[in-house]
């Protein structure tokens, strides 16, 4: 991706975990990320139906960078101790509090609005930066396959700007 004057958000908490994989994408990018996340989260030990949702979570957010966010961004994944914790930012013009505060499933009849839904409901957690710089949304799952919500590995409380 070219620098095209758009300020990418900082992380959603800073962290000083080893990547796994760290790369910007823009629409023409999207399936070999998705095969190269699919890839390095198979090797950091996720599988099966977590493999599956995480990989569906992440795919959501990556094409509302594309189609939301400015057409592009950047995609960072990392394992933190039994977690594999990705983050998706882009330099799009943010997401509106009302937007965000609406945490209900879509109408099955709603064309678009369930990007951000689905990546919380297959993910253990979801976290939201946004402003008119940009948006960062950070996801885990547990890789020792226990299902449920979890704490964010980099715990500082959420924030949404």
């Amino acid at each position: 991706m070219t620098d095209d004057g758009h300020h990418m958000p900082d992380a959603v908490v800073p962290t000083a975990e080893p990547t796994l994989l760290v790369e910007r994408f823009s629409r023409g990018q999207v399936t070999d990320l998705r095969h190269a996340l699919t890839a390095c989260a198979e090797a950091a030990g996720l599988c099966d139906q977590r493999l599956d949702d995480f990989v569906l979570a992440v795919n959501e957010l990556i094409t509302n960078a594309v189609r939301h966010g400015g057409g592009a961004g950047e995609l960072r994944l990392w394992r933190a101790g039994h977690a594999l914790v990705c983050e998706v930012s882009d330099g799009g013009a943010g997401i509106g509090p009302d937007r965000l505060a609406n945490h209900e499933r879509p109408a099955p009849d709603t064309a678009g609005g369930w990007g951000l839904w689905l990546a919380g409901q297959l993910s253990d957690s979801m976290r939201v930066a946004t402003g008119p710089a940009g948006t960062t949304v950070r996801i885990s799952t547990t890789l020792d396959g226990t299902a449920g919500r979890m704490a964010d590995p980099a715990e500082n409380g959420e924030r949404v700007e």
